[in-house]
């Protein structure tokens, strides 16, 4: 590993502008980008049946040891390497989470009943569990014991003002800031996970962060438990915001 490399872990949750942030990353000339490390081993390990759940596991190690040998050994052309990865895919299965202490964790959150909504178009039977907040949350607890002080942006914070938003972020992270990552080219990018087609629809169509607009979707009220357990969660890392 080059003592030399930068990497940014990005501990997100589904249905966040994660893969956007991805994107916006990945326009830079000095990163490489790494979608979603951990998550065929998240698949193996909890038998969840996620869209594309057999061709995710073809396509990269479910072996977690291998997962994280990547993340921190891997060879990369760039000085800098950003992965975007789920908190539910590390956080509650057991895995020993020293590997964050070789990383330069942040935290994107966005509110729960917008998680909710948009995630049960794909997976309609929601759990509060599949929003990935309880485990950021515990996630952000370790770092804080640590002694890491941790960086939380919002989701909708970003989409508000993606300039303001995403310089603080690189001050942050100590990487300079480049203009470059307000826009990138659409469609499809060889980095996308196998999973892309079934998720990232709308994103191919962009072309740079779309303006914050509340949306219309109702939770239902079948799924209004899940918010309220959500919440507790996204009120602790929001105080970091």
């Amino acid at each position: 590993m080059s003592s030399t490399t930068t990497r940014i872990n990005m501990i997100s949750g589904p249905r966040n502008i994660s893969t956007a942030m991805m994107y916006s990353f990945r326009s830079r000339p000095d990163t490489s980008v790494f979608d979603e490390p951990l998550y065929a081993h998240y698949l193996a390990v909890t038998g969840i049946d996620h869209p594309g759940r057999d061709e995710t596991m073809a396509s990269m190690p479910v072996d977690v040891g291998e997962a994280i040998r990547t993340l921190l050994f891997g060879d990369y052309p760039t000085p800098i390497v950003f992965f975007k990865n789920m908190g539910h895919h590390i956080a509650g299965l057991g895995l020993d989470l020293g590997f964050l202490d070789k990383l330069t964790n942040f935290f994107l959150i966005r509110e729960p009943a917008e998680v909710i909504t948009s995630f049960i178009k794909n997976v309609p039977d929601m759990t509060a569990e599949m929003t990935g907040l309880a485990q950021q949350a515990e996630l952000l607890d370790h770092l804080i014991a640590r002694g890491e002080d941790p960086i939380v942006v919002g989701s909708r914070q970003i989409l508000e003002d993606p300039e303001g938003r995403l310089r603080s972020l690189c001050d942050r992270l100590g990487i300079a800031w480049d203009p470059a990552m307000l826009a990138w080219e659409a469609g499809p990018k060889p980095e996308d996970g196998t999973w892309g087609k079934y998720w990232y629809h709308r994103l191919h169509e962009s072309t740079g962060f779309e303006p914050y607009r509340p949306k219309d979707d109702v939770v239902p009220d079948r799924l209004a438990s899940v918010v309220a357990e959500c919440e507790p969660a996204y009120a602790r890392l929001a105080e970091y915001l």
